[in-house]
């Protein structure tokens, strides 16, 4: 990319990153936020044993009877950024791979933290886990996490050690922590360890899809091959049955999904790489905020 295109883009992740940083804030997850400092919420009337250094006085004034402040404690809430980078990762049949969609996810959940002044931590994994950091506050932190983020893997390590990062952040965090899973969770066994690892902390598991896992192009008989083994088949694109039998089975996995990280205490959220990455998370942290 030239840098005005970067330049665009980091300005437009820049706004975004701001919009997810006010519905974090102030949607559902307020409720972790914890600290120092104090925020001004509104006023209330006064009642009997309110302290009368906090009437305040042009209100009460105004409506001719006692009226007090209401603060309400600024909270620190800790980020903490799981990122899939596995093989299967690298698929896509739009303008961005699930790995690209991924780590724009990232890169904004990363910087909205920043603006909330949370701490902010990531992991990513693809066979093995590659990189791991607690939350930590500052800008030399959150441009390494970036970084991390961006890095290209040279040398991939086939398989998915979703299930063992799981484990580890559960071990890793120390106090209730807000945890995005970014992945296409093309995997098994990850299900008890998402359990436990929701047990003690607010978790959106984040599936990143792309629009040929529903729906095939009708161009007859295609080569189809499995990034993780090899593994090669033809797949007759053409037949409606085929077609049907790929959609509705595409349509089962994504509900067992759903129903699996609900019934654990997740939150599950869908974005596609047709998707536009930050209209999605604006969107979805904007309608939590709006269910308080």
């Amino acid at each position: 990319m030239d840098k005005a295109h970067l330049s665009k883009r980091a300005y437009l992740l820049h706004l975004s990153a701001a919009s997810i940083a006010n519905g974090i804030k102030n949607g559902m997850f307020r409720s972790l936020f914890y600290g120092h400092g104090v925020e001004f919420r509104g006023v209330r009337e006064y009642l009997r044993g309110d302290d009368v250094r906090a009437i305040d006085r042009n209100v009460t004034a105004r409506m001719g009877k006692p009226f007090v402040k209401i603060f309400e404690e600024e909270r620190e809430l800790d980020v903490f950024i799981i990122l899939d980078k596995s093989l299967s990762m690298g698929t896509g049949s739009e303008k961005q791979t699930r790995m690209e969609t991924a780590a724009e996810c990232a890169q904004l959940i990363a910087m909205a933290s920043f603006k909330n002044e949370s701490p902010v931590g990531a992991v990513t994994f693809d066979g093995k886990i590659q990189f791991s950091s607690s939350p930590k506050s500052g800008m030399h932190n959150l441009m390494r996490v970036l970084k991390e983020f961006e890095k290209p893997e040279v040398k991939k390590t086939e398989g998915s050690a979703l299930n063992s990062t799981l484990n580890g952040a559960e071990k890793l965090l120390r106090k209730r922590t807000l945890v995005l899973v970014i992945s296409d969770f093309r995997t098994t066994g990850w299900e008890d360890s998402f359990a436990r690892l929701c047990q003690k902390n607010d978790v959106i598991a984040i599936r990143i899809t792309d629009p040929l896992d529903a729906s095939l192009p009708k161009i007859g008989s295609v080569l189809f091959s499995d990034p993780e083994t090899d593994y090669r088949c033809v797949l007759p694109c053409s037949s409606k049955e085929f077609a049907k039998a790929w959609s509705s089975d595409n349509n089962r996995r994504t509900d067992l999904w759903k129903k699996s990280c609900l019934s654990h205490g997740g939150i599950p959220l869908i974005i596609s790489t047709a998707d536009d990455a930050a209209g999605e998370l604006i969107k979805f942290f904007d309608t939590r905020e709006k269910q308080i």
